[in-house]
């Protein structure tokens, strides 16, 4: 994707698009917190070691933590591998950039603190940009959002603000959250951040779409049967459960990354790849798609694994022992437009499952019968995570003397046919995209309103009804018991093909 960079003297009014360079500082908030040592950090030494990020960029790290410099540094490092002796010596370097300091997030005393710390590393600085990224709960976004406006907002430069999901509950709250943020940050300044949109495979989405003729005759109601897009993880919420209870796996997962997901599997072509171009595309996929409907969808909650191993979701001891928040959920949503009505897009996703898997399964029709009988279906399958790939499940004749079928595969699996190169990590991706001004793969207030639209119906009906609990699963298993029966009513054909197993190595995935 061409980055486009936009002068100063084009006016502050395109700041959002601007791309920054010297005299840039990244504000961490949030810095002792899980996120910022797994995920922000790390994507960072990620983009300094490869000379990704602006010469002489500062990072600032700010929490509630009261800890000195070599305590800080403990923990910025503590998720950072260095296999190397040269990722040890750029990982010390990496460590010479960033600061520590320490404040509440409520207190205007707090923000003007770290002002002052601002103005001492921008000394001597006619310019400065400063990205503000909230590494926080949801609980204080919009406090620490009025503060920073109000006490670190730079004088001259570009100032940029990255917010983490969850981006509220439900439509009203996403709303509210909108108008506190609307007076003080504009909509090219803020960078609502989902890290799926950030992820190699579902980048690559675009390109394979519209890249590929052949692709594009066949995406259409007239070729494909139906679309599965899931999301596994084998473990549970491991003493997290007091914050997943709050939210659970609809809000989690399905409402942001999933959908994001199928706006861009769903979306028609955009005029260019700037930005609102492809986020306007991406608007008309929502607008076109009706709330969710409550028949059209199965719940359950992870019990205790079949060998007693695993807990249940309610022996976790931050979860309430009443709790029906659901862990698993599957879901059928429809887009009411030429290209995909009647087209049955099957959401899945869920904790404490058999593995570790999302992926895109688009389903084509049945071939037409005469010479063939019961052949199995042709697949589209992108595996997004682990071990990224594109395979397409065909038929094809056994070799020898009969006209014998077999399903065998295309396959494009990322790490034997791009073995040299390094997969870099989502977050690298996105923080990237933020200094270069570049919203494609960030959510535009109008998307985020109208996917609350789809989901908050269904949200509410969970909430309200009391008799409506979640089927129980074993930990470790495929999910309810009903799964595949769900499925299968919307379509869904499941063909073992005498045993067909696609390809597996064990070479490990490339990540920087």
């Amino acid at each position: 994707m061409a980055d486009t960079i936009i002068h100063q003297d084009q006016g502050p009014e395109n700041a959002g698009n601007m791309e920054l360079k010297d005299n840039t500082i990244i504000v961490v908030l949030g810095a002792s917190g899980d996120l910022a040592k797994k995920k922000t950090f790390p994507a960072l030494f990620g983009l300094y070691r490869n000379g990704f990020l602006p010469k002489g960029v500062k990072i600032i790290g700010y929490a509630r933590t009261k800890m000195d410099h070599e305590e800080y540094l403990r923990r910025v490092k503590s998720h950072i591998k260095t296999p190397t002796k040269e990722y040890e010596q750029q990982l010390e370097e990496f460590c010479k950039t960033t600061t520590y300091v320490s404040g509440q997030y409520d207190q205007d005393d707090s923000f003007q603190n770290m002002e002052k710390h601002l103005q001492e590393v921008e000394k001597g600085q006619k310019v400065t940009n400063r990205i503000f990224y909230m590494a926080l709960p949801p609980s204080v976004f919009i406090p620490v959002s009025e503060h920073l406006k109000r006490n670190n907002y730079p004088s001259s430069g570009i100032a940029r603000i990255i917010i983490e999901k969850p981006f509220g509950k439900d439509l009203e709250s996403s709303r509210e959250l909108d108008r506190a943020l609307r007076p003080n940050w504009k909509e090219e300044e803020t960078f609502r951040i989902d890290h799926y949109l950030g992820k190699e495979m579902v980048k690559n989405i675009l390109i394979l779409r519209f890249g590929n003729e052949f692709f594009g005759a066949t995406w259409n109601r007239n070729h494909i049967d139906n679309v599965q897009i899931t999301f596994k993880e084998p473990f549970g919420t491991e003493g997290r459960g007091g914050y997943f209870d709050e939210f659970g796996i609809i809000r989690d997962v399905m409402q942001n990354h999933l959908l994001q997901v199928l706006t861009l599997l769903a979306m028609e072509r955009p005029i260019s790849f700037s930005s609102e171009d492809i986020r306007d595309e991406k608007v008309r996929v929502l607008r076109g798609m009706p709330a969710i409907e409550p028949k059209n969808v199965i719940i359950g909650q992870y019990e205790k694994s079949l060998d007693g191993t695993k807990p249940g979701y309610k022996e976790d001891d931050t979860v309430p022992k009443e709790s029906r928040c659901p862990t698993f959920t599957s879901m059928v949503a429809y887009i009411k437009n030429e290209r995909w009505d009647g087209v049955p897009f099957i959401l899945k996703a869920g904790k404490a499952l058999n593995e570790q898997k999302t992926e895109v399964r688009i389903q084509y029709k049945d071939v037409t019968s005469g010479i063939f009988k019961d052949i199995p279906r042709n697949e589209l399958v992108l595996r997004v995570q682990p071990n990224e790939s594109i395979y397409i499940k065909m038929n094809s004749k056994l070799p020898g003397l009969s006209m014998q079928t077999t399903v065998t595969e295309l396959d494009l699996t990322y790490r034997k046919r791009f073995s040299d190169l390094k997969i870099p990590e989502a977050y690298e991706s996105l923080i990237l995209d933020s200094l270069k001004g570049d919203h494609s793969n960030f959510v535009r207030d109008d998307e985020l309103d109208a996917s609350w639209r789809i989901f908050t119906p269904l949200l509410h009906y969970l909430d309200d009804n009391k008799e409506i609990v979640p089927m129980g699963y074993p930990y470790g298993s495929r999910g309810p018991a009903v799964l595949d029966d769900f499925t299968a009513s919307y379509g869904y054909k499941f063909s073992d093909a005498a045993g067909y197993q696609w390809p597996q190595t064990s070479t490990e995935p490339n990540k920087l």
